[in-house]
């Protein structure tokens, strides 16, 4: 008989505890500074770059560099390569960092408070740029005086280009069904124009991003794109005022886009066109105490005048109603006082 096997069976080895991260490779905060500054953070947006500074202090000291903040607010926005303009931002408290945080988000300033206190300032400064399909086709900037008797007492219009000066683009506009060319640039133009106050050492964007509106101007056969941000006005918590943006475009000869006019005014619920003054006062308080949120989609802003719009025509609607009834009463009135007339007349 064969000897039985006395050798108990091979037990598997023991399972191994997986090596932990700095076993791995180290932390992200093991890197060299240089090559997370260098090649790391200047891959990122504006947006990720500032959530990367919460992550650590070590991080937040390396992501706080003002030259990626400023290489970040250039590529964004072409306009503050300005050599005034890059003057101005460096006076922030965080420099570009302040800027990119204050002129990023859209603008939501929904609530007027009457102890805001307003502040003179001798001028105020627009950069402006526009984009087709993200691509930079406009850039300028602009200074505004604000002292001068003819800012306070006139509506407040800030114009980019003369009567007669235009800015010839690469666009060509689309050829085939009716208005094509609108819709191709309300679908693919976007803004962005960014007030500073030099004395504040604030910025705020005044664009709606997205097109509220496009249409092409019946007589001189301009795309007219408008662009809005509502914020509220100094008459009352119902009151709020539209800073519209209105940019021009026409067609060269060959097909070619050129930028005709870009523009900026202020209107009330009433459609009547703010003075200087009165622009500065919501301006100021708006610059100063305005969220600045993220944007949510980008019908955001569409939505925000769409629904201005809506309570400007109610408003219309029952001033239209308090007249007739006004009317109706003057004329009873009047028509109580002939007849009392002619009765006294008759009868004494």
């Amino acid at each position: 008989m064969a000897a039985l096997s006395t050798t108990s069976p091979q037990q598997p080895p023991p399972p191994q505890q997986p090596p932990s991260a700095t076993t791995l490779g180290g932390t992200i905060s093991d890197l060299q500074p240089d090559i997370l500054q260098t090649h790391i953070f200047t891959l990122l947006d504006g947006q990720t770059l500032a959530a990367t500074a919460c992550a650590s202090s070590e991080l937040y000291a390396l992501s706080t560099e003002d030259k990626l903040w400023r290489d970040i607010c250039t590529s964004s926005w072409p306009s503050i390569n300005d050599p005034d303009v890059s003057s101005i931002i460096s006076t922030f408290s965080s420099g570009n960092r302040s800027f990119f945080s204050d002129s990023f988000p859209l603008l939501h300033h929904h609530h007027h408070s009457s102890s805001f206190l307003t502040a003179s300032t001798e001028y105020f400064v627009s950069a402006v740029d526009i984009y087709y399909k993200n691509v930079p086709i406009f850039s300028k900037v602009a200074r505004t005086e604000t002292l001068t008797d003819w800012f306070k007492c006139s509506p407040l219009r800030v114009d980019l280009l003369g009567p007669k000066e235009s800015v010839q683009t690469s666009i060509q506009y689309q050829t085939g069904e009716k208005d094509s060319s609108v819709k191709q640039l309300e679908e693919n133009i976007t803004l962005s124009w960014i007030l500073i106050d030099p004395k504040r050492r604030r910025a705020m964007n005044l664009s709606s991003g997205g097109p509220v509106s496009a249409q092409r101007h019946w007589l001189t056969g301009e795309v007219v794109v408008k662009f809005a941000t509502i914020m509220a006005g100094d008459g009352g918590e119902k009151e709020f005022v539209e800073c519209g943006v209105v940019v021009c475009c026409g067609e060269k000869e060959g097909g070619a886009m050129e930028v005709r006019e870009v523009s900026l005014v202020m209107e009330d619920m009433e459609g009547r066109s703010l003075s200087g003054k009165e622009s500065l006062v919501i301006l100021q308080e708006a610059l100063e105490r305005g969220e600045r949120r993220k944007k949510k989609s980008g019908t955001e802003g569409k939505g925000r005048y769409e629904d201005f719009v809506e309570m400007k025509r109610e408003r219309k609607e029952r001033k239209q109603r308090l007249e007739k009834v006004l009317d109706m009463v003057c004329i009873v009135t009047g028509i109580a006082i002939f007849v009392s007339a002619w009765t006294f007349i008759l009868f004494r």
